[in-house]
């Protein structure tokens, strides 16, 4: 079967969809909801890849074609034992070549009823990029404020309250600042930008999104050009609030690295080459004396806050602003109501 599209993947026909890559490249990215039934492991996929280099490409089809069908016989002894005559799988590989042809045929002879995605792996993955280069499909207006303004909680709640929004920073498993690495880490790029252009397809192109301000990358993940592109040119709304609201509501959100206070003084230690000495080291107290309100509101305005401004100084934007008197958990949702009314007189 042809993939034509990025949407297209939600609506497959099948029971089952199964990538034959090796365990490395299915990890770096996938087509969503596929297995992992490699018929060549990596450290195989190496050995056939040097024989062919090195002795001849007719030896290195004749040994992988031998441990493709044994990984393919262990696949039937064990994850395909269960599956009936009536199963129907979906088979790609890197480029839908040797590997996915190979496996295919088998699943075929023993009688399941199953396909194979032309160009495989490599036609998904041009679906994304081009996805992702592209021109957002709708309006698009940015959620903007100094660090510690809640803007991905409003964004949520905004998102509860059936705006239409996409979540930066959650795809990316990130929150976006030196101190914004989040449990599990981050993606390989090519896993982001596959679910980012997931969240893209899956929107309505007659209504308004609402993302939130982010730079060129989010820890180590580069935003394509497309989003980028979107949020330097939208509309903006944002957002102020009393500098010890987003002190208490830093302290709150950042709950994991308070927790863990040697982690906290090595993300502190790099910010030594931006401040001076005397700074990081009152910093350090006041995280060992568990002074993190304070130590927030300090991180603030000694540090993001003039970097935040200096930014916003090289730039015209075209913004509301919501003021934010509190930020506390309760006052979330009314400020969110108040950021889709400007979102929609922002394009009025």
């Amino acid at each position: 079967m042809q993939l034509t599209s990025v949407a297209q993947v939600g609506d497959l026909d099948f029971d089952t969809i199964i990538d034959v890559r090796s365990p490395s490249e299915f990890a770096e990215d996938h087509i969503p909801g596929a297995i992992n039934l490699p018929v060549l492991d990596d450290d195989q996929r190496a050995r056939v890849g040097t024989i062919y280099k090195q002795v001849s490409s007719f030896d290195a089809r004749k040994i992988g074609a031998a441990l493709v069908a044994e990984n393919a016989a262990r696949h039937l002894r064990e994850a395909l034992a269960d599956k009936d005559g009536g199963w129907r799988p979906l088979v790609y590989c890197w480029r839908g070549g040797q590997r996915s042809g190979s496996f295919t045929t088998i699943l075929r002879q023993v009688g399941w009823r199953a396909e194979l995605i032309e160009g495989g792996y490599k036609t998904w993955r041009r679906l994304v990029v081009e996805a992702c280069a592209a021109p957002m499909p709708c309006p698009v207006v940015v959620l903007d404020g100094n660090t510690g303004s809640a803007k991905t909680d409003i964004l949520k709640s905004a998102a509860a309250q059936g705006a239409q929004m996409i979540d930066l920073e959650g795809l990316a498993n990130h929150r976006g600042s030196l101190f914004g690495a989040r449990e599990g880490g981050q993606s390989s790029q090519k896993d982001f930008e596959s679910r980012l252009a997931r969240a893209i397809a899956a929107l309505d192109p007659g209504r308004v999104v609402l993302l939130e301000a982010e730079s060129s990358k989010i820890g180590d993940l580069q935003l394509p050009k497309g989003i980028w592109a979107a949020i330097c040119s939208a509309p903006r709304i944002r957002i102020t609030a009393p500098l010890a609201e987003r002190a208490g509501y830093l302290a709150r959100a950042y709950g994991d690295i308070i927790a863990d206070t040697a982690r906290l003084s090595a993300v502190i230690d790099k910010l030594r080459p931006f401040q001076p000495a005397e700074r990081i080291e009152r910093w350090q107290a006041q995280a060992a004396a568990g002074e993190f309100a304070a130590l927030a509101g300090e991180l603030m305005a000694d540090h993001y806050d003039p970097r935040y401004e200096k930014h916003r100084a090289r730039q015209s934007f075209d913004e509301q602003v919501v003021h934010a008197p509190s930020l506390a958990a309760e006052a979330i949702p009314a400020l969110a109501a108040q950021v889709i009314a400007a979102a929609q007189a922002a394009l009025s």
